[in-house]
């Protein structure tokens, strides 16, 4: 694993009842013992900027990417098998599923709109890294007393402290921008993805 990432450490920040997993029988048996699924099984992300994809009600199976994708009319994947239609749909971000390659543990972000299929992370301790990285800064940052512009200056500056810190273990979630991470981050940056029930929500809505 690229980055320790633990439940006791998710739990201090965001409490259990925030974390959201997925159970190892949602995974098919070519996935349900790799360390990526483990994390998901155990650690979990927490709830709000990345949404775990539901396993189907009858089968108790996450959706496999064939099933919500036409994999041949995707440009790519990239970097990806020709067995890509058989990994888990394990979660969704802004526009993009997400599916775990079982044999690399890569995550690959596949955008139906733009018909393309991306590295996103080089393995899923990076995705519950960035995710937690991201949620706690929009769960507590607060605009002081410093004024709006310089306020909006520091939550910028926090967004490009996670993209760097992140850069330097794992690239490809912050590579260019346009991965679904960076879009995320400028979305943060510019204010846009605060709760109203969180301090800077409360600052920019009132």
């Amino acid at each position: 694993m690229l980055f320790d990432v633990t439940r006791s450490a998710a739990t201090r920040v965001f409490g259990e009842d925030r974390l959201a997993t997925l159970p190892a029988s949602a995974f098919p048996a070519s996935a349900a013992d790799t360390r990526g699924a483990r994390l998901l099984q155990t650690v979990g992300v927490p709830t709000g900027t990345l949404h775990l994809r539901e396993p189907d009600e009858d089968s108790g199976l996450l959706p496999l990417v064939r099933d919500v994708v036409d994999v041949e009319d995707f440009d790519g994947p990239e970097g990806a098998t020709e067995g890509a239609g058989a990994w888990p749909v394990i979660g969704w971000l802004l526009g993009a599923h997400l599916a775990l390659d079982p044999a690399s543990g890569t995550v690959y972000a596949f955008d139906p709109d733009e018909e393309s299929a991306r590295e996103l992370h080089a393995d899923v301790s990076s995705l519950v890294h960035v995710t937690l990285r991201f949620q706690r800064l929009l769960d507590e940052f607060v605009f002081g007393d410093d004024g709006e512009e310089a306020g909006f200056e520091r939550l910028e500056r926090e967004v490009e402290r996670v993209r760097e810190e992140t850069i330097r273990v794992d690239p490809l979630p912050f590579r260019d921008d346009e991965t679904v991470w960076w879009v995320v981050g400028d979305e943060i940056a510019a204010g846009q993805r605060f709760t109203g029930d969180s301090p800077a929500g409360r600052s920019l809505y009132g």
